[in-house]
Protein backbone atom coordinates (compact mmCIF):
# COMPACT_ATOMS: atom_id res chain seq x y z
CA UNK A 1 0.00 0.00 0.00
CA UNK A 2 2.98 2.88 0.83
CA UNK A 3 4.53 4.43 -1.53
CA UNK A 4 7.58 4.26 -0.75
CA UNK A 5 10.73 6.05 -2.11
CA UNK A 6 14.33 6.58 0.65
CA UNK A 7 16.62 8.90 -0.37
CA UNK A 8 19.81 10.32 0.90
CA UNK A 9 19.29 13.84 2.67
CA UNK A 10 21.75 16.23 0.58
CA UNK A 11 20.80 19.65 2.38
CA UNK A 12 21.48 20.25 5.55
CA UNK A 13 19.02 21.29 7.75
CA UNK A 14 21.43 22.63 11.05
CA UNK A 15 19.44 22.28 14.27
CA UNK A 16 18.74 25.76 16.43
CA UNK A 17 20.91 24.21 19.40
CA UNK A 18 24.03 23.76 16.81
CA UNK A 19 23.65 27.07 15.55
CA UNK A 20 23.34 28.82 18.90
CA UNK A 21 25.83 26.89 21.03
CA UNK A 22 28.78 26.12 18.46
CA UNK A 23 30.98 28.35 17.30
CA UNK A 24 30.92 29.14 13.53
CA UNK A 25 34.26 27.43 12.29
CA UNK A 26 32.78 23.86 13.80
CA UNK A 27 29.35 24.26 11.72
CA UNK A 28 31.61 24.63 8.88
CA UNK A 29 33.76 21.68 9.19
CA UNK A 30 30.75 19.32 10.03
CA UNK A 31 29.32 20.68 7.05
CA UNK A 32 31.99 20.11 5.06
CA UNK A 33 32.02 16.35 6.46
CA UNK A 34 28.29 16.19 5.96
CA UNK A 35 28.78 16.73 2.48
CA UNK A 36 31.89 14.42 2.02
CA UNK A 37 29.25 11.92 2.95
CA UNK A 38 26.93 12.64 0.39
CA UNK A 39 29.03 12.88 -2.22
CA UNK A 40 30.87 9.62 -1.51
CA UNK A 41 26.99 7.66 -0.87
CA UNK A 42 26.70 9.41 -4.80
CA UNK A 43 30.23 7.78 -6.11
CA UNK A 44 28.51 4.33 -4.58
CA UNK A 45 31.23 4.23 -2.22
CA UNK A 46 29.17 3.85 0.75
CA UNK A 47 31.43 2.40 3.09
CA UNK A 48 32.69 5.79 2.84
CA UNK A 49 29.43 7.16 3.42
CA UNK A 50 28.34 5.10 6.61
CA UNK A 51 32.10 6.24 8.29
CA UNK A 52 31.54 10.00 7.52
CA UNK A 53 27.38 9.96 8.55
CA UNK A 54 28.51 7.38 11.71
CA UNK A 55 30.82 10.56 13.04
CA UNK A 56 28.38 12.74 12.10
CA UNK A 57 25.51 11.24 13.63
CA UNK A 58 27.25 10.95 16.74
CA UNK A 59 27.54 14.43 17.01
CA UNK A 60 24.56 15.32 16.93
CA UNK A 61 23.42 16.32 13.33
CA UNK A 62 20.15 15.15 12.82
CA UNK A 63 20.80 15.22 8.74
CA UNK A 64 23.02 12.58 8.91
CA UNK A 65 21.29 10.72 11.33
CA UNK A 66 19.04 10.24 8.97
CA UNK A 67 21.38 8.99 6.31
CA UNK A 68 22.81 6.86 8.78
CA UNK A 69 19.31 5.07 9.49
CA UNK A 70 19.17 4.85 5.48
CA UNK A 71 22.20 2.85 5.16
CA UNK A 72 21.38 0.81 8.01
CA UNK A 73 17.74 0.42 5.93
CA UNK A 74 19.44 -0.63 2.80
CA UNK A 75 22.38 -2.28 3.91
CA UNK A 76 24.42 -0.31 1.79
CA UNK A 77 28.33 0.66 3.15
CA UNK A 78 27.00 -1.74 6.64
CA UNK A 79 24.91 -5.11 7.17
CA UNK A 80 21.43 -4.51 6.87
CA UNK A 81 19.67 -3.50 10.20
CA UNK A 82 16.19 -2.47 10.48
CA UNK A 83 16.26 -2.12 14.19
CA UNK A 84 19.53 0.31 13.70
CA UNK A 85 17.55 2.36 11.10
CA UNK A 86 14.88 2.80 13.20
CA UNK A 87 17.22 4.25 15.84
CA UNK A 88 18.69 6.55 13.79
CA UNK A 89 15.54 7.45 11.66
CA UNK A 90 13.84 8.09 15.48
CA UNK A 91 16.29 10.38 16.39
CA UNK A 92 16.63 12.58 13.05
CA UNK A 93 12.67 12.18 13.22
CA UNK A 94 12.64 13.47 16.57
CA UNK A 95 14.08 16.36 15.91
CA UNK A 96 11.48 17.18 13.09
CA UNK A 97 13.38 16.22 10.00
CA UNK A 98 10.51 15.20 7.44
CA UNK A 99 12.52 12.76 5.26
CA UNK A 100 13.27 10.97 8.53
CA UNK A 101 9.45 11.11 9.80
CA UNK A 102 8.23 9.60 6.49
CA UNK A 103 10.75 6.70 6.78
CA UNK A 104 10.01 5.81 10.39
CA UNK A 105 6.38 5.94 9.36
CA UNK A 106 7.46 3.40 6.58
CA UNK A 107 8.47 1.31 8.97
CA UNK A 108 5.93 1.01 11.20
CA UNK A 109 3.50 0.17 8.18
CA UNK A 110 5.40 -2.41 7.28
CA UNK A 111 6.60 -3.83 10.54
CA UNK A 112 10.53 -3.58 10.26
CA UNK A 113 12.53 -3.11 12.92
CA UNK A 114 9.75 -2.36 15.16
CA UNK A 115 6.25 -4.10 15.40
CA UNK A 116 3.96 -3.26 12.94
CA UNK A 117 1.78 -0.23 14.49
CA UNK A 118 -0.47 1.28 11.70
CA UNK A 119 -1.59 4.51 13.77
CA UNK A 120 1.71 4.98 14.82
CA UNK A 121 2.57 5.21 11.13
CA UNK A 122 0.14 7.32 10.51
CA UNK A 123 1.29 9.89 12.91
CA UNK A 124 4.69 10.00 11.48
CA UNK A 125 3.40 10.59 8.09
CA UNK A 126 1.54 13.17 9.50
CA UNK A 127 4.25 15.16 10.75
CA UNK A 128 6.06 14.55 7.56
CA UNK A 129 3.11 15.67 5.56
CA UNK A 130 2.56 18.82 7.35
CA UNK A 131 5.77 19.52 6.58
CA UNK A 132 5.12 19.14 2.85
CA UNK A 133 6.78 15.72 2.51
CA UNK A 134 5.28 14.92 -0.67
CA UNK A 135 5.73 11.01 -0.16
CA UNK A 136 4.51 11.98 3.18
CA UNK A 137 1.15 13.49 1.81
CA UNK A 138 0.71 11.08 -0.60
CA UNK A 139 0.70 7.60 2.34
CA UNK A 140 -0.73 9.96 5.10
CA UNK A 141 -3.47 10.28 1.47
CA UNK A 142 -3.78 6.71 1.10
CA UNK A 143 -3.94 5.93 4.52
CA UNK A 144 -7.28 7.64 4.94
CA UNK A 145 -8.31 5.77 2.22
CA UNK A 146 -7.75 2.31 3.61
CA UNK A 147 -8.52 3.26 7.04
CA UNK A 148 -5.46 2.47 8.22
CA UNK A 149 -4.09 3.88 11.60
CA UNK A 150 -6.30 6.07 10.72
CA UNK A 151 -10.76 5.98 10.22
CA UNK A 152 -11.43 6.27 6.64
CA UNK A 153 -12.35 9.15 5.24
CA UNK A 154 -12.45 9.71 1.52
CA UNK A 155 -12.43 13.58 2.34
CA UNK A 156 -9.30 13.53 4.12
CA UNK A 157 -7.85 10.81 2.04
CA UNK A 158 -8.67 13.73 -0.91
CA UNK A 159 -7.05 16.52 0.74
CA UNK A 160 -3.54 14.97 1.09
CA UNK A 161 -3.51 14.09 -2.57
CA UNK A 162 -4.06 17.26 -3.43
CA UNK A 163 -1.60 19.06 -1.38
CA UNK A 164 0.88 16.12 -2.95
CA UNK A 165 -0.99 16.56 -6.54
CA UNK A 166 0.08 20.10 -6.27
CA UNK A 167 3.63 19.57 -5.59
CA UNK A 168 3.38 17.48 -9.01
CA UNK A 169 3.56 13.68 -7.63
CA UNK A 170 2.02 11.60 -10.37
CA UNK A 171 0.75 9.02 -7.89
CA UNK A 172 -1.42 11.85 -6.50
CA UNK A 173 -2.16 13.11 -9.36
CA UNK A 174 -3.68 9.98 -10.51
CA UNK A 175 -5.31 8.61 -7.33
CA UNK A 176 -6.94 12.68 -7.63
CA UNK A 177 -7.85 11.91 -10.81
CA UNK A 178 -9.43 8.68 -9.66
CA UNK A 179 -11.43 10.56 -6.26
CA UNK A 180 -12.76 12.78 -8.96
CA UNK A 181 -14.22 10.18 -11.16
CA UNK A 182 -16.11 8.07 -8.89
CA UNK A 183 -16.81 11.14 -6.81
CA UNK A 184 -14.86 10.23 -3.89
CA UNK A 185 -13.88 13.29 -1.32
CA UNK A 186 -14.86 15.17 -3.84
CA UNK A 187 -18.03 16.18 -5.86
CA UNK A 188 -17.54 13.66 -8.91
CA UNK A 189 -16.60 16.39 -12.20
CA UNK A 190 -15.19 14.32 -15.06
CA UNK A 191 -13.43 17.27 -16.09
CA UNK A 192 -11.44 17.76 -12.80
CA UNK A 193 -10.63 13.96 -13.30
CA UNK A 194 -9.38 14.46 -16.66
CA UNK A 195 -7.23 16.92 -16.06
CA UNK A 196 -5.36 15.64 -13.03
CA UNK A 197 -5.01 12.17 -14.32
CA UNK A 198 -3.48 13.98 -17.78
CA UNK A 199 -0.65 15.66 -15.70
CA UNK A 200 0.05 12.05 -14.50
CA UNK A 201 0.30 10.81 -17.60
CA UNK A 202 2.45 13.16 -19.20
CA UNK A 203 4.61 12.24 -16.56
CA UNK A 204 4.89 9.00 -17.53
CA UNK A 205 2.33 7.50 -15.09
CA UNK A 206 0.50 4.19 -16.97
CA UNK A 207 -1.77 3.40 -15.33
CA UNK A 208 -3.28 7.81 -15.66
CA UNK A 209 -2.13 6.99 -19.60
CA UNK A 210 -4.70 4.43 -20.32
CA UNK A 211 -7.18 6.24 -18.26
CA UNK A 212 -6.98 9.46 -20.18
CA UNK A 213 -7.20 6.60 -23.38
CA UNK A 214 -10.45 5.51 -22.05
CA UNK A 215 -11.62 8.97 -21.28
CA UNK A 216 -11.07 10.01 -25.11
CA UNK A 217 -12.42 6.86 -25.90
CA UNK A 218 -15.20 7.04 -24.56
CA UNK A 219 -15.95 11.02 -24.48
CA UNK A 220 -15.91 11.66 -20.91
CA UNK A 221 -14.48 14.17 -19.49
CA UNK A 222 -12.95 14.82 -22.57
CA UNK A 223 -13.67 15.00 -25.89
CA UNK A 224 -14.66 11.65 -27.95
CA UNK A 225 -11.48 11.08 -29.85
CA UNK A 226 -10.54 7.24 -31.60
CA UNK A 227 -6.67 9.22 -32.55
CA UNK A 228 -5.95 10.76 -28.93
CA UNK A 229 -7.39 7.47 -27.35
CA UNK A 230 -5.43 5.48 -29.03
CA UNK A 231 -2.57 6.91 -28.68
CA UNK A 232 -2.48 7.18 -25.08
CA UNK A 233 -3.37 4.00 -25.04
CA UNK A 234 -0.54 2.58 -26.44
CA UNK A 235 1.84 5.25 -23.94
CA UNK A 236 0.44 2.40 -21.34
CA UNK A 237 0.36 -0.52 -23.45
CA UNK A 238 4.40 -0.01 -24.00
CA UNK A 239 4.73 0.40 -20.32
CA UNK A 240 2.91 -3.28 -19.95
CA UNK A 241 -0.13 -1.75 -18.65
CA UNK A 242 -2.02 -5.06 -19.60
CA UNK A 243 -5.84 -3.15 -19.96
CA UNK A 244 -3.97 -1.17 -22.28
CA UNK A 245 -2.27 -3.49 -24.40
CA UNK A 246 -5.68 -5.67 -24.43
CA UNK A 247 -7.89 -2.19 -25.67
CA UNK A 248 -4.69 -1.04 -28.46
CA UNK A 249 -5.64 -4.83 -29.95
CA UNK A 250 -9.33 -3.56 -30.20
CA UNK A 251 -8.31 -0.33 -31.43
CA UNK A 252 -6.27 -2.22 -34.90
CA UNK A 253 -8.71 -4.85 -34.93
CA UNK A 254 -11.71 -2.40 -35.62
CA UNK A 255 -9.82 0.38 -36.68
CA UNK A 256 -10.51 2.81 -34.31
CA UNK A 257 -8.24 5.80 -34.18
CA UNK A 258 -5.47 3.60 -36.29
CA UNK A 259 -5.54 1.78 -39.34
CA UNK A 260 -7.08 -1.78 -39.13
CA UNK A 261 -4.45 -4.38 -38.81
CA UNK A 262 -4.91 -7.90 -37.58
CA UNK A 263 -1.63 -8.17 -36.90
CA UNK A 264 -0.86 -5.51 -34.78
CA UNK A 265 -4.11 -6.66 -32.86
CA UNK A 266 -2.95 -10.46 -31.87
CA UNK A 267 0.21 -8.72 -31.39
CA UNK A 268 -1.06 -6.74 -28.72
CA UNK A 269 -3.60 -9.23 -27.40
CA UNK A 270 -0.57 -11.73 -27.11
CA UNK A 271 1.03 -9.26 -24.86
CA UNK A 272 -1.88 -9.27 -22.71
CA UNK A 273 -2.72 -12.78 -22.97
CA UNK A 274 0.61 -13.80 -21.84
CA UNK A 275 0.16 -11.68 -18.50
CA UNK A 276 -3.34 -13.44 -17.96
CA UNK A 277 -6.09 -11.32 -19.87
CA UNK A 278 -8.59 -13.68 -19.96
CA UNK A 279 -10.30 -11.62 -23.01
CA UNK A 280 -7.33 -10.92 -24.42
CA UNK A 281 -6.55 -15.05 -24.10
CA UNK A 282 -9.74 -16.02 -25.71
CA UNK A 283 -9.48 -13.34 -28.72
CA UNK A 284 -5.50 -14.60 -29.29
CA UNK A 285 -7.27 -18.08 -29.59
CA UNK A 286 -10.00 -17.27 -31.75
CA UNK A 287 -7.44 -15.51 -34.19
CA UNK A 288 -5.55 -18.68 -34.76
CA UNK A 289 -8.92 -19.88 -35.08
CA UNK A 290 -10.15 -18.12 -37.80
CA UNK A 291 -6.83 -17.03 -39.26
CA UNK A 292 -7.04 -13.17 -38.04
CA UNK A 293 -3.56 -11.55 -38.51
CA UNK A 294 -1.87 -14.97 -38.22
CA UNK A 295 -1.77 -18.49 -40.40
CA UNK A 296 -4.83 -20.69 -39.47
CA UNK A 297 -3.66 -22.75 -36.45
CA UNK A 298 -5.91 -25.22 -34.44
CA UNK A 299 -3.31 -26.01 -31.98
CA UNK A 300 -2.58 -23.12 -31.35
CA UNK A 301 -6.11 -21.75 -31.01
CA UNK A 302 -6.76 -24.90 -28.75
CA UNK A 303 -4.04 -23.64 -26.47
CA UNK A 304 -5.05 -20.00 -26.03
CA UNK A 305 -8.94 -21.15 -25.52
CA UNK A 306 -7.88 -23.88 -22.67
CA UNK A 307 -5.98 -20.95 -20.95
CA UNK A 308 -8.70 -18.72 -20.63
CA UNK A 309 -11.70 -21.50 -20.44
CA UNK A 310 -9.83 -23.10 -16.97
CA UNK A 311 -10.37 -19.33 -15.54
CA UNK A 312 -13.79 -19.12 -16.39
CA UNK A 313 -14.18 -17.37 -19.39
CA UNK A 314 -17.26 -18.76 -21.12
CA UNK A 315 -16.61 -17.52 -24.29
CA UNK A 316 -13.14 -19.95 -24.37
CA UNK A 317 -15.62 -22.55 -22.61
CA UNK A 318 -17.97 -22.71 -25.93
CA UNK A 319 -14.96 -22.23 -28.41
CA UNK A 320 -12.62 -25.03 -26.67
CA UNK A 321 -16.34 -27.63 -26.42
CA UNK A 322 -16.67 -27.16 -30.00
CA UNK A 323 -13.06 -27.94 -30.68
CA UNK A 324 -13.34 -31.43 -29.10
CA UNK A 325 -16.92 -31.99 -31.39
CA UNK A 326 -14.90 -31.01 -34.36
CA UNK A 327 -11.44 -32.68 -33.18
CA UNK A 328 -9.83 -29.21 -33.95
CA UNK A 329 -6.33 -28.89 -32.47
CA UNK A 330 -7.42 -31.61 -30.05
CA UNK A 331 -8.80 -35.35 -30.00
CA UNK A 332 -12.40 -35.49 -30.74
CA UNK A 333 -13.71 -35.95 -27.38
CA UNK A 334 -18.01 -35.73 -27.14
CA UNK A 335 -17.66 -36.17 -23.20
CA UNK A 336 -14.78 -33.36 -23.39
CA UNK A 337 -16.96 -31.36 -25.55
CA UNK A 338 -19.77 -31.72 -23.36
CA UNK A 339 -18.17 -30.67 -20.32
CA UNK A 340 -16.99 -27.48 -21.70
CA UNK A 341 -20.13 -26.75 -23.30
CA UNK A 342 -22.22 -27.16 -20.24
CA UNK A 343 -19.87 -25.38 -18.55
CA UNK A 344 -20.25 -22.34 -20.67
CA UNK A 345 -23.81 -22.56 -20.96
CA UNK A 346 -24.53 -22.81 -17.15
CA UNK A 347 -22.99 -18.74 -17.56
CA UNK A 348 -25.71 -18.24 -19.88
CA UNK A 349 -23.81 -18.15 -23.32
CA UNK A 350 -26.19 -18.92 -25.92
CA UNK A 351 -24.39 -20.39 -28.61
CA UNK A 352 -22.97 -22.92 -26.03
CA UNK A 353 -26.40 -23.89 -25.26
CA UNK A 354 -27.28 -24.44 -28.46
CA UNK A 355 -24.56 -26.40 -29.56
CA UNK A 356 -24.83 -28.34 -25.62
CA UNK A 357 -28.37 -29.51 -27.10
CA UNK A 358 -27.16 -30.57 -30.59
CA UNK A 359 -24.01 -33.00 -28.56
CA UNK A 360 -26.18 -34.09 -26.35
CA UNK A 361 -28.60 -35.64 -28.83
CA UNK A 362 -25.65 -36.91 -30.73
CA UNK A 363 -23.96 -38.90 -27.81
CA UNK A 364 -24.62 -41.59 -25.70
CA UNK A 365 -26.15 -41.51 -22.23
CA UNK A 366 -23.43 -42.40 -20.08
CA UNK A 367 -20.97 -39.94 -22.22
CA UNK A 368 -23.87 -37.19 -20.60
CA UNK A 369 -22.99 -38.73 -17.74
CA UNK A 370 -19.78 -38.22 -17.95
CA UNK A 371 -19.48 -35.00 -19.13
CA UNK A 372 -21.73 -33.67 -16.27
CA UNK A 373 -19.57 -35.26 -13.72
CA UNK A 374 -16.79 -33.49 -15.23
CA UNK A 375 -18.37 -30.08 -15.29
CA UNK A 376 -19.34 -30.36 -11.50
CA UNK A 377 -15.67 -31.46 -10.64
CA UNK A 378 -14.56 -28.11 -12.28
CA UNK A 379 -16.72 -26.07 -10.55
CA UNK A 380 -15.65 -27.52 -7.29
CA UNK A 381 -11.59 -26.97 -8.28
CA UNK A 382 -12.45 -23.74 -9.02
Amino acid sequence: MIHNTRRILTRRIAAACLSLCLPPWVLADQAQDFQRGVEAARAGDYVAAFSIFKREAERGDADAQHNLGLLYDSGRGVTENNEAAVKWYRMAAERGVSAAQYNLGLMYEAGEGVRRDYEKAATWLRKAAEQGHVRGQVNLGMMYQHGQGVPRDDQQAAKWMLKAAEQGDAHAQFSLGAMYGQGKGVSRDYQQAAWWSRRAAEQGHAGAQYRVGAMYQRGKGLPQDDRQAAEWLRKAAEQGHVDAQFHVGVSHYEGKGVPEDYQQAIDWWRKAAEQGHLEAQFRVGAMYHEAKGVPEDYQQAAIWLREAAEHGHAGAQAGLGAMYVLGQGVPEDPTLAYMWLTLAADQGHEEARQALDKTAAAITAAQIAEGSRLAKAWRRKN
